[in-house]
């Protein structure tokens, strides 16, 4: 019987195939968010790549669905990029070829029960190291890690408390891994299924002895989110009209969305004051997103200002982690052609030097981070580490409005705070903003794409700590032990298969004198 690989005789025609099954885990994010789905969305591309006639076409099977996974991720940015986005999704797809490569060597033919068992970890432990790969900022960072897609369930919420996002990702490939064993291997199910209850297992430990965040007091965060507005006046205008009705609200901290304020505010005073008075009218201090060219240093930044009653309070945060082509263009003088393409910045952004908590009064400390930084856990992991005690990140994706992103992109503040056992608020220019508990629980309704208004939060404070930010990336750390392991353990197979093989004893030729003596004699 031919299998489903087999099928596939065209080269094409097996491309395709692969980049179409490495595009469906995508259904489980938002906006489909069938959370459900990314624990078999993976097995037609490993039941393509085991059915791979060699090793090289199990290497394009990876590449091909490593790019259609990137493709479909990254869908929204073709308004803005073009074809430069097929060029990204073929250069992070090839991170996958050799993830390929393992799963062809685990699972291919008729597997024995140990390469189940080690495709049962090494597999995983391959997928997360190409997602710590593309995770590097030049790359694109963390958008899309597989486990970020279990962000609305709540087990999985405390298994990210005590490993972080990485350790769902482990679990889901694991769980398709398995799958894809019960699915095509019938005679090695026992290892299979084992790997399930092994994964049910450690969900259910995680729920009951992983540490819930110590919660007390609350602090009333209000989230002004002025919708699309044209024109940087007509928006300060709108946000200042929303944050009047703030007044007498009794909150502790305004925040703002990224780039809510146009110009540098030493080069406006007047814009300082108008926040200032904002401040003074409402009883709270105001956060809001600078994104212009410095006054006091060459360069546009992006930062995060707080001002307060009498101005702003020298508290600033200039972001550090930019956006590839969005923020600036990596290797300008090769890639600059895409600002001729697309809509690619024209001058590159400048970086922050270091993390800022900012005191914003009431016995109040925040951590902020601007944009797609709420992707990286360990920004979230040192601010948590540096005594903040609400995660703040101010966004802007008016530029994808009616895709996939803006809900993406709020729903990684659930796993921040998941990991970190610190309340987060997602503040956005146009939506979706949100807020989460420490838990990773969401509060109160998202403000979505089509909202122009302010929302107060009650969000409950937490302390303690969390594994993840106690031990840090632990797992990642484990699973390049386990590559490691597994790439000693093949040369040495490889070292045993070259060996020549010892020539069979040969029988000592007797001669005549030492016949053995005739009978009777």
């Amino acid at each position: 019987m031919k299998t489903f690989g087999h099928r596939l005789a065209s080269p094409w025609r097996r491309s395709t195939a692969a980049a179409l099954a490495g595009a469906l885990p995508v259904l489980a994010f938002p906006a489909p968010s069938l959370w459900w789905f990314a624990y078999v969305a993976l097995v037609p591309w490993i039941l393509l790549i085991r059915s791979a006639p060699t090793g090289k076409r199990a290497a394009y099977d990876g590449w091909c669905g490593g790019f259609g996974f990137m493709l479909a991720m990254h869908h929204w940015l073709l308004p803005s990029l073009h074809v430069f986005t097929f060029v990204i999704a073929a250069l992070l797809g090839a991170l996958w070829a050799p993830w390929g490569l393992l799963v062809r060597r685990c699972l291919a033919g008729a597997p024995s029960w140990g390469r189940i068992a080690a495709a049962l970890v090494v597999l995983p432990s391959g997928w997360l190291a190409v997602e710590l790969v593309r995770s590097w900022q030049g790359l694109g960072g963390p958008w899309g890690v597989l486990g970020a897609s279990q962000w609305q369930v709540e087990p999985a919420l405390r298994l990210a408390s005590v490993g972080g996002v990485w350790l769902l990702s482990f679990l889901v490939v694991t769980v398709n891994v398995a799958v894809a064993v019960l699915a095509a291997v019938r005679a090695s199910r026992v290892p299979a299924v084992a790997a399930l209850a092994a994964t049910a297992v450690a969900a259910s430990a995680a729920w009951v002895w992983s540490p819930r965040p110590d919660t007390g007091r609350q602090a009333r965060i209000a989230v002004v989110q002025p919708g699309v507005v044209k024109g940087g006046d007509l928006r300060f205008a709108r946000e200042e009209q929303l944050t009047r009705e703030l007044a007498g609200r009794d909150v502790d901290l305004i925040v703002w969305g990224e780039s809510s304020v146009g110009f540098d505010l030493g080069d406006r005073p007047d814009l300082a004051r108008r926040i200032a008075a904002l401040s003074r009218e409402t009883g709270a201090d105001i956060l809001v997103n600078v994104d212009a060219r410095r006054s006091d240093r060459p360069g546009i930044y992006k930062s995060s200002v707080l001002v307060g009653p009498g101005g702003p309070t020298g508290d600033r945060y200039d972001k550090m982690r930019l956006v590839p082509f969005g923020e600036y263009i990596p290797a300008r003088s090769l890639l600059g052609w895409a600002t001729s393409v697309g809509k690619a910045a024209g001058e590159d952004r400048r970086k922050g030097s270091g993390q800022v908590v900012m005191d914003v009064g009431h016995g109040l400390r925040i951590g902020p981070m601007v944009c797609f930084e709420t992707a990286f856990p360990d920004m979230t992991r040192h601010l948590t580490e540096d005594g903040a005690d609400i995660l703040v990140g101010q966004s802007a994706t008016s530029t994808f409005q009616q895709s996939w992103a803006p809900g993406q992109h709020a729903t990684l503040a659930a796993l921040r705070a998941a990991e970190t056992g610190r309340p987060m608020v997602h503040a956005t220019l146009t939506g979706v903003s949100a807020v989460y508990d420490a838990s990773g629980r969401r509060i109160g309704p998202w403000l979505g794409t089509d909202a122009s208004t302010t929302r107060v939060y009650e969000v409950p404070l937490a302390g303690g700590v969390t594994p993840y930010v106690r031990y840090g990336d632990w797992v990642l750390h484990g699973v390049l032990l386990v590559l490691a392991g597994w790439a000693v353990a093949e040369g040495l197979r490889v070292v045993r298969l070259r060996r020549p093989a010892p020539a069979p004893p040969v029988p000592p030729v007797r001669t005549v004198r030492e016949s053995p003596a005739r009978p009777g004699r």
